[in-house]
């Protein structure tokens, strides 16, 4: 993981620099609250995957920033609007920004960066790079209204539970691997193969994110553990949690979800069942099939240190913990 590391904390000064340098730009009404998580940390997979993917397709240019930062503006917003939409307390261990600047600022900001983004992707003047960054949002928000409505009427539905990851957090992952490919070159086969690395890492992070939820406490993670279940989220541990039980007794749980009446004491008791059953690390060994798939995506790409890191990168999402 040497190389990665290196790689990370070379570039991603600048892409903080550059996040806060248009964040400055923005009306005093939403700056704060766009500073607020833009500004507030992040792994910043998504603009590293963009640059990383731009170089090992050859890409010599100097003009990364702009569209590597344009994917991480998007995912803030949807990170803004998610909060809101689940009353969401804390963010990366920090106030939510609803909570802490109002809701109405939230939304206006998160709708403020969503099309910030688009301007930053349309100032290429590369009509492929605006189609796949509408394509990313437009997954993205039909990945969260699946989820909306699946929390609403919750099922032991592993279908169901894909389509959302893939939509909710996959699609924007693969989008940063598509739009690196596409600033570089006009092949549709070199964009797809750094598609399908993408895809792939995206299920596996959202899988081993959801792993997290159950086994990291609350000051290592950003929020409670478990906090996906007191949402009424079906992630893949609960599933498995709900496939393993008695019919009646799985039958209960789901009622206790879909009326919004499962105590915090219920709550704790079924994380710690999940941890019991290791379900957690279950979820874990599900995401090794979509890294492998992930690994197999770049055999095709030259022997380049981006290549190294893009392969580290697959491994670190499968380990991390947290």
């Amino acid at each position: 993981m040497n190389e990665m590391r290196a790689y990370f904390a070379r570039e991603i000064p600048g892409i903080n620099a550059f996040l806060a340098a248009e964040a400055d730009t923005l009306d005093g009404l939403v700056r704060e609250v766009a500073r607020h998580v833009l500004l507030s940390g992040g792994k910043r997979i998504r603009p590293m995957l963009t640059i990383l993917f731009a170089r090992a397709m050859g890409h010599k240019a100097d003009d990364m920033l702009p569209i590597s930062c344009a994917l991480e503006m998007l995912h803030t917003a949807t990170l803004l609007h998610d909060d809101v939409l689940d009353q969401a307390e804390t963010r990366r261990g920090k106030t939510s920004a609803h909570v802490a600047f109002g809701i109405t600022e939230t939304i206006l900001a998160g709708d403020v960066l969503l099309a910030l983004a688009n301007k930053l992707g349309a100032d290429y003047d590369i009509p492929r790079l605006n189609a796949l960054l509408a394509r990313g949002i437009m997954a993205t928000a039909e990945g969260e209204i699946l989820e909306l409505a699946h929390t609403a009427r919750p099922t032991v539905d592993r279908k169901a539970y894909m389509d959302i990851i893939i939509g909710k957090t996959a699609r924007l992952i693969e989008t940063a691997c598509r739009c690196g490919a596409g600033l570089a070159s006009r092949d549709r086969a070199l964009e797809d193969l750094a598609g399908d690395f993408g895809l792939n890492l995206g299920i596996a992070f959202q899988l081993v994110d959801d792993a997290l939820d159950y086994t990291i406490s609350e000051s290592e993670m950003g929020k409670p553990a478990g906090g996906d279940l007191r949402e009424g989220k079906m992630t893949l541990p609960l599933i498995l949690h709900l496939e393993s039980l008695p019919e009646a007794e799985a039958r209960e749980l789901l009622a206790s979800l879909r009326e919004k009446r499962l105590t915090e004491v219920e709550a704790s008791r079924i994380v710690a069942e999940v941890r019991e059953k290791g379900l957690a690390e279950k979820t874990r060994e599900a995401a090794r099939g979509y890294v492998d798939a992930a690994l197999a995506a770049l055999a095709a790409l030259p022997e380049t240190p981006e290549r190294v890191v893009l392969a580290q990168a697959a491994e670190y999402v499968l380990t991390r913990r947290k």
